[in-house]
Parts: structure tokens; C-alpha cells; sequence
């Protein structure tokens, strides 16, 4: 058969890694900020999302630099070299550059020479987006046995200083290594998306339908920027439609999930849907209160930190939602693998 196998092959995850910058930047830092400007903006926002901090990496740093530290824990955790890798796929919205592509140079730095790469670029459904398409090409392709997935935000550095939105904006990276397995790991996905919603929030200039201009950096229109608010039952009802739907896909019912975690952006947003669900919080990780948001990070970094604080066991059925500008969702449901796993070493 040429080396193709009739037995099935899936994703299982084999690892993860998180890192996060040094710099930390209260809430009363930003307070002090906006006093004169906003002051009440902050007050506001930490009432309305639970985030207290965010952390940023040293300003000479890129986001594929971010993505190296979260790699090479993930790769760590596997057991694995660089070398050993097959494809990386890197989900962001604040790459290194227009293009080139942010996992090419990952893949540069990270010494994962026999490697593909590409981006995925949908905001905060970027990571469960990348772990969908990353088990489905391994499923499909039997050269493909080992993927590290990333999803890394460094937004604060194309957002202006002076716009009181960049309470949001916390740098951070999570990744995964996924492996060729006889043993199911991914079972279903499923996407949504309004693009009516793409001017909300942007960075106007520097692409083809305005390129930078010095007309254009002095407006800061090369800046990020939200123009209008997502109207709140895009997640409010969204997300658990995305969750049943992606149940339907795979096969299960809402009431076999053993855990699930959500885009870190609202802690209220998440208790909601949770209720709708008909799940416990205690199905859940959050931790936008210590981390901030950190955008298309936030999903694998809630993710370590679920099986870092033992949340996950061995074989849970889990599912991972994610909500980016634009706007897209997406969803994925995986098996956690068996106790021996490197992913439960103590």
C-alpha cells in the first residue's frame, strides 16, 4: 500500500508549554495612565472582565520571540527535539511582519529545521482553528507524525499607548505538540463566522486596502483600534451554539463534556454560558485575573494551566472555544490521553 495504513490514524496531544513576559502592568498602573483622560475606564473594565494584570515582554522583543520560549517547554514536555518536527502552525493576529509568515521565523529560531510552516490568522480562534487543522493533516498525511501548534499575541505593541483599550492587551504564547496515534485524540470541530463584524476592530492601514503612509502612522490608522463594540450576544449566545454544535459534530452530548475553556476576555461572559450549558464552573479554567488577555495566546495558556493545576485527567473529553475580531469562533473537542502521558508526569 506504499506505506499508507487502513487502520485509522488521529491527533493525540502529547504536550503543552505557556510562557509568560516578566513585565507586569497593574490595573492601578493603568489607572495612573488614564486618570486625566479616562478615569473611570479602567474601574469598569476590571468590574466587567476580572482582569487585574496583564504582563508585557521586553520592548525589543517580537512575538515569534514569545513563541520560542512556549515551544521549547512544549517540546520539552515531549521529550522531543526540533529537529523532530514535521509542521508548525502558528496562530496570531500581531505577527513578527506582514510577511513573511511568524512561524517561519519561529521555525528559524527554534532550530526545527525539517519543519513546514504556516499562519493561521484569526484572532483568538486562531489556536482551536491551527488544532483542527493540524489533526486533520495528520489523520490524512502519514509523513506528518509530530506538529507543534502556537498561538502567541503581542498586541500592546501596535496598539497606541494613549487608548485606554489597551487594558486588553497582555503579551503571552501557549503551545502544543501533537502526535500520529492509533488511539482517538481529536474528535470533531466546528466554526462560525460574521464578517459584517470585520471593521469593529482593526488595524486600518498597512494591509492592501490602505498601505502604510506617513499620512497614515501620524493619524494612527496603523495602530490597532476599536471603532464599534461587538454586540455582547455574538458570545453570549454564540458560544454555546458553537459548543452544541461542535457536540453534534463529534457525536456527544453537552453533558459528556468534562472540561471546557473559553476565549479569557470576560469572566462574567463565561459563568453565563456555562449556565446556558448546563455545566459547573468547576468544567472550567480561567485566567484572565492573573494573565490579562492575551488574544490568541489566551486558549493554549488556560489549557497548560488546566493540566498544570490537575483540572484535566486522563481521557477527559475537552473543548476548547475561541472568539476573534472579525468576527470568527471556533471549536474543538479532544481527548485528553492516558495517565501514563508525559502530560500527567508529575
Amino acid at each position: 500500500m506504499g506505506g499508507w495504513s487502513l487502520a485509522p490514524e488521529f491527533a493525540s496531544l502529547a504536550s503543552t508549554g505557556c510562557y509568560l513576559p516578566e513585565i507586569e502592568v497593574t490595573n492601578d498602573a493603568l489607572r495612573a495612565r488614564f486618570e486625566a483622560t479616562a478615569p473611570e475606564f479602567v474601574d469598569k473594565m476590571e468590574a466587567s472582565s476580572g482582569i487585574r494584570a496583564r504582563w508585557y515582554a521586553p520592548a525589543e522583543w517580537a512575538a515569534s520571540d514569545l513563541a520560542l520560549r512556549a515551544a521549547q517547554q512544549a517540546l520539552a514536555r515531549a521529550g522531543k527535539p526540533a529537529e523532530e518536527l514535521d509542521l508548525i502552525i502558528l496562530g496570531t493576529d500581531s505577527p513578527d511582519y506582514i510577511t513573511p509568515a511568524t512561524s517561519v521565523v519561529l521555525q528559524s529560531k527554534l532550530g526545527a529545521k525539517n519543519a513546514g510552516t504556516f499562519d493561521v490568522g484569526c484572532a483568538c480562534a486562531s489556536f482551536p482553528t491551527a488544532l483542527s487543522t493540524a489533526s486533520g493533516l495528520i489523520a490524512v498525511n502519514p509523513s506528518l507524525r509530530t506538529v507543534l501548534v502556537v498561538g502567541v499575541y503581542m498586541m500592546h505593541k501596535l496598539a497606541n499607548d494613549a487608548d485606554p483599550m489597551i487594558f486588553f492587551y497582555g503579551d503571552g504564547a501557549g503551545a502544543a505538540v501533537l502526535e500520529r496515534s492509533s488511539e482517538p485524540g481529536f474528535v470533531a470541530a466546528a466554526f462560525q463566522a460574521d464578517g459584517s463584524y470585520h471593521r469593529n476592530w482593526l488595524i486600518p492601514a498597512g494591509g492592501t486596502v490602505e498601505p502604510a503612509s506617513c499620512e497614515a502612522v501620524t493619524s494612527g490608522r496603523t495602530r490597532v483600534k476599536m471603532f464599534e463594540r461587538y454586540p455582547p450576544e455574538i458570545n453570549n449566545e454564540g458560544w454555546p451554539r458553537l459548543v452544541r454544535q461542535v457536540a453534534r459534530n463529534g457525536g456527544f452530548a453537552v453533558s459528556d463534556i468534562d472540561f471546557v475553556i473559553f476565549t479569557q476576555v470576560r469572566k462574567p461572559t463565561i459563568e453565563l454560558v456555562m449556565n446556558d450549558l448546563g455545566l459547573p464552573m468547576s468544567k472550567t479554567h480561567t485566567v484572565m485575573e492573573k494573565w490579562g488577555y492575551t488574544g490568541s495566546a489566551c486558549i493554549p495558556m488556560a489549557l497548560h494551566d488546566a493540566f498544570e493545576a490537575r483540572k484535566i485527567k486522563p481521557a477527559d473529553l475537552v473543548v476548547l472555544v475561541g472568539s476573534g475580531v472579525g468576527y470568527n469562533q471556533a471549536a474543538v473537542a479532544l481527548r485528553a490521553p492516558r495517565a501514563e502521558s508525559r502530560l500527567f508526569a508529575s
